[in-house]
Protein backbone atom coordinates (compact mmCIF):
# COMPACT_ATOMS: atom_id res chain seq x y z
CA UNK A 1 0.00 0.00 0.00
CA UNK A 2 0.96 3.47 -0.91
CA UNK A 3 2.23 5.56 1.97
CA UNK A 4 0.67 8.68 0.47
CA UNK A 5 -0.99 9.74 -2.90
CA UNK A 6 -3.57 12.08 -4.13
CA UNK A 7 -7.10 11.80 -4.97
CA UNK A 8 -10.71 13.58 -5.72
CA UNK A 9 -12.52 14.75 -3.11
CA UNK A 10 -15.28 13.56 -3.42
CA UNK A 11 -18.06 13.01 -6.11
CA UNK A 12 -19.19 16.38 -8.07
CA UNK A 13 -19.33 18.34 -11.29
CA UNK A 14 -18.88 21.90 -12.52
CA UNK A 15 -19.98 23.25 -16.06
CA UNK A 16 -17.94 26.20 -18.21
CA UNK A 17 -19.24 27.67 -21.51
CA UNK A 18 -17.13 27.81 -24.02
CA UNK A 19 -17.87 29.81 -27.87
CA UNK A 20 -21.97 28.91 -26.73
CA UNK A 21 -21.25 25.06 -26.36
CA UNK A 22 -21.87 24.13 -22.63
CA UNK A 23 -18.75 21.48 -21.04
CA UNK A 24 -19.83 19.77 -17.51
CA UNK A 25 -17.06 17.88 -15.70
CA UNK A 26 -18.02 15.00 -13.53
CA UNK A 27 -15.57 13.65 -11.23
CA UNK A 28 -15.74 10.78 -8.75
CA UNK A 29 -13.27 8.93 -7.01
CA UNK A 30 -13.28 4.93 -8.41
CA UNK A 31 -10.97 2.33 -6.77
CA UNK A 32 -11.75 -0.22 -9.42
CA UNK A 33 -12.52 -0.33 -13.04
CA UNK A 34 -16.16 -1.27 -12.45
CA UNK A 35 -16.59 1.49 -10.72
CA UNK A 36 -15.48 3.58 -13.03
CA UNK A 37 -17.20 2.28 -15.68
CA UNK A 38 -20.54 2.45 -13.69
CA UNK A 39 -19.89 5.92 -12.93
CA UNK A 40 -19.18 6.55 -17.40
CA UNK A 41 -22.45 4.95 -17.86
CA UNK A 42 -24.14 6.72 -15.23
CA UNK A 43 -23.46 10.25 -17.00
CA UNK A 44 -24.62 9.00 -20.27
CA UNK A 45 -27.43 7.95 -19.00
CA UNK A 46 -28.00 11.32 -17.48
CA UNK A 47 -26.96 13.19 -20.66
CA UNK A 48 -28.35 11.12 -22.74
CA UNK A 49 -29.55 13.90 -25.40
CA UNK A 50 -25.66 15.51 -25.06
CA UNK A 51 -23.71 15.93 -28.31
CA UNK A 52 -20.74 14.36 -26.18
CA UNK A 53 -19.96 12.60 -23.16
CA UNK A 54 -16.20 11.81 -22.77
CA UNK A 55 -14.19 10.36 -20.69
CA UNK A 56 -10.94 9.10 -18.74
CA UNK A 57 -9.68 7.25 -15.59
CA UNK A 58 -6.43 6.37 -13.65
CA UNK A 59 -7.03 3.58 -11.10
CA UNK A 60 -4.41 1.45 -8.84
CA UNK A 61 -1.61 2.51 -7.16
CA UNK A 62 0.93 2.29 -10.42
CA UNK A 63 -1.61 3.80 -12.36
CA UNK A 64 -1.51 0.56 -14.46
CA UNK A 65 -5.24 1.25 -15.21
CA UNK A 66 -5.77 4.10 -17.71
CA UNK A 67 -8.34 4.49 -20.34
CA UNK A 68 -9.37 7.57 -22.48
CA UNK A 69 -12.64 8.02 -24.98
CA UNK A 70 -13.20 10.28 -27.38
CA UNK A 71 -16.62 9.73 -27.87
CA UNK A 72 -17.25 10.50 -31.25
CA UNK A 73 -15.18 13.98 -31.33
CA UNK A 74 -11.84 13.71 -33.14
CA UNK A 75 -9.80 11.72 -31.84
CA UNK A 76 -7.34 12.65 -29.46
CA UNK A 77 -8.92 15.80 -28.92
CA UNK A 78 -10.98 15.10 -25.76
CA UNK A 79 -10.43 10.89 -24.07
CA UNK A 80 -6.23 11.93 -23.93
CA UNK A 81 -6.26 15.47 -23.14
CA UNK A 82 -8.52 14.75 -20.04
CA UNK A 83 -6.26 11.75 -19.15
CA UNK A 84 -3.45 14.13 -19.37
CA UNK A 85 -4.64 16.37 -16.61
CA UNK A 86 -5.18 13.68 -14.53
CA UNK A 87 -1.38 12.76 -14.63
CA UNK A 88 -0.12 16.49 -13.85
CA UNK A 89 -2.39 16.44 -10.95
CA UNK A 90 -0.67 12.87 -9.78
CA UNK A 91 -4.34 11.88 -9.29
CA UNK A 92 -4.94 7.78 -8.77
CA UNK A 93 -8.74 6.33 -8.64
CA UNK A 94 -9.78 8.86 -10.63
CA UNK A 95 -12.35 8.98 -13.54
CA UNK A 96 -13.49 11.95 -14.95
CA UNK A 97 -16.63 12.28 -17.68
CA UNK A 98 -16.96 15.69 -19.77
CA UNK A 99 -20.24 16.20 -21.20
CA UNK A 100 -21.05 18.57 -24.12
CA UNK A 101 -23.83 20.42 -25.74
CA UNK A 102 -22.84 21.20 -28.54
CA UNK A 103 -23.69 24.95 -29.07
CA UNK A 104 -23.30 25.75 -32.86
CA UNK A 105 -19.41 26.93 -33.33
CA UNK A 106 -16.62 24.43 -34.07
CA UNK A 107 -13.94 24.92 -32.22
CA UNK A 108 -11.15 23.09 -33.93
CA UNK A 109 -8.54 20.22 -33.00
CA UNK A 110 -6.60 22.65 -30.82
CA UNK A 111 -10.19 24.15 -29.39
CA UNK A 112 -11.22 21.33 -28.04
CA UNK A 113 -7.92 19.76 -26.80
CA UNK A 114 -8.13 23.36 -24.53
CA UNK A 115 -12.00 23.06 -23.59
CA UNK A 116 -11.63 19.36 -22.57
CA UNK A 117 -8.72 20.10 -20.41
CA UNK A 118 -9.86 22.85 -18.69
CA UNK A 119 -13.24 21.41 -18.22
CA UNK A 120 -11.33 18.70 -16.28
CA UNK A 121 -8.72 20.76 -14.03
CA UNK A 122 -11.66 23.52 -13.60
CA UNK A 123 -14.10 20.36 -12.63
CA UNK A 124 -11.08 19.03 -9.83
CA UNK A 125 -10.53 22.22 -8.70
CA UNK A 126 -14.06 23.28 -7.90
CA UNK A 127 -14.42 19.85 -6.24
CA UNK A 128 -11.13 19.70 -3.92
CA UNK A 129 -8.78 16.93 -4.18
CA UNK A 130 -7.25 15.24 -1.23
CA UNK A 131 -3.65 13.90 0.22
CA UNK A 132 -4.36 10.73 1.89
CA UNK A 133 -1.60 9.09 3.94
CA UNK A 134 -1.54 5.31 5.10
CA UNK A 135 -1.09 5.64 9.13
CA UNK A 136 -0.65 2.93 11.70
CA UNK A 137 -2.62 3.14 14.64
CA UNK A 138 -0.75 2.73 18.28
CA UNK A 139 -2.08 1.99 21.12
CA UNK A 140 -0.57 3.46 24.44
CA UNK A 141 -1.64 2.25 27.89
CA UNK A 142 -0.30 3.96 31.04
CA UNK A 143 -1.36 4.30 34.22
CA UNK A 144 -3.24 7.68 35.26
CA UNK A 145 -0.45 9.16 37.10
CA UNK A 146 0.70 9.88 33.76
CA UNK A 147 -2.13 11.11 31.80
CA UNK A 148 -1.47 14.47 32.24
CA UNK A 149 1.63 14.38 31.23
CA UNK A 150 1.67 11.85 28.69
CA UNK A 151 -1.36 13.62 26.68
CA UNK A 152 0.20 17.02 26.69
CA UNK A 153 3.34 15.96 25.14
CA UNK A 154 1.46 14.15 22.67
CA UNK A 155 -1.09 17.16 21.95
CA UNK A 156 2.18 19.23 21.84
CA UNK A 157 4.11 17.65 19.13
CA UNK A 158 0.82 17.53 17.32
CA UNK A 159 0.41 13.34 17.33
CA UNK A 160 -2.94 12.56 15.94
CA UNK A 161 -4.89 11.32 19.30
CA UNK A 162 -7.78 9.26 17.45
CA UNK A 163 -9.23 8.07 20.82
CA UNK A 164 -9.05 7.77 24.84
CA UNK A 165 -9.69 5.22 26.57
CA UNK A 166 -10.86 5.46 30.33
CA UNK A 167 -11.04 2.29 31.96
CA UNK A 168 -8.59 0.74 34.72
CA UNK A 169 -5.67 2.05 32.92
CA UNK A 170 -5.72 4.96 30.30
CA UNK A 171 -5.29 4.21 26.52
CA UNK A 172 -4.64 6.23 24.01
CA UNK A 173 -5.12 5.42 20.23
CA UNK A 174 -2.80 7.54 18.25
CA UNK A 175 -2.38 7.84 14.55
CA UNK A 176 1.46 7.47 13.26
CA UNK A 177 2.79 7.46 9.82
CA UNK A 178 3.50 3.81 8.71
CA UNK A 179 7.26 4.86 7.92
CA UNK A 180 7.28 6.90 11.58
CA UNK A 181 6.22 4.13 14.03
CA UNK A 182 9.84 3.11 15.00
CA UNK A 183 10.86 6.52 15.91
CA UNK A 184 7.74 7.04 17.53
CA UNK A 185 8.02 4.01 20.07
CA UNK A 186 11.62 5.10 20.71
CA UNK A 187 10.56 8.56 21.53
CA UNK A 188 7.06 7.22 24.14
CA UNK A 189 9.90 4.90 25.81
CA UNK A 190 12.68 7.67 26.35
CA UNK A 191 9.83 10.11 27.29
CA UNK A 192 8.83 7.76 29.92
CA UNK A 193 11.13 6.01 31.18
CA UNK A 194 9.50 2.82 29.34
CA UNK A 195 6.34 2.82 31.86
CA UNK A 196 3.82 2.42 29.27
CA UNK A 197 2.61 -0.11 27.45
CA UNK A 198 1.93 -0.27 23.35
CA UNK A 199 0.83 -2.44 20.78
CA UNK A 200 -0.21 -2.00 16.90
CA UNK A 201 -3.26 -1.39 15.48
CA UNK A 202 -5.16 -1.00 12.48
CA UNK A 203 -3.09 0.65 9.58
CA UNK A 204 -5.68 3.07 8.02
CA UNK A 205 -5.60 6.36 5.42
CA UNK A 206 -6.59 9.77 6.23
CA UNK A 207 -7.56 12.58 4.28
CA UNK A 208 -6.19 16.04 4.56
CA UNK A 209 -7.78 18.76 1.75
CA UNK A 210 -5.02 20.15 -0.62
CA UNK A 211 -5.04 22.93 -2.62
CA UNK A 212 -4.04 21.47 -6.37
Amino acid sequence: MLENYLTVKNEGKHEINIQKSRFIGHIKRTETEEEAQAFIQKIKKEHASATHNCSAYMIGEQNLIQKAQDDGEPSGTAGVPMLEVLKQMDLKDTTVVVTRYFGGIKLGAGGLIRAYSNSTSEAIRQIGAVKRSLMREVIITADYGMLGKLENELRNHKQLIENIDYTERVSFHVLVPVSDVDSFKGWIIDFTSDQVEMRDGEEKYIERDIQI
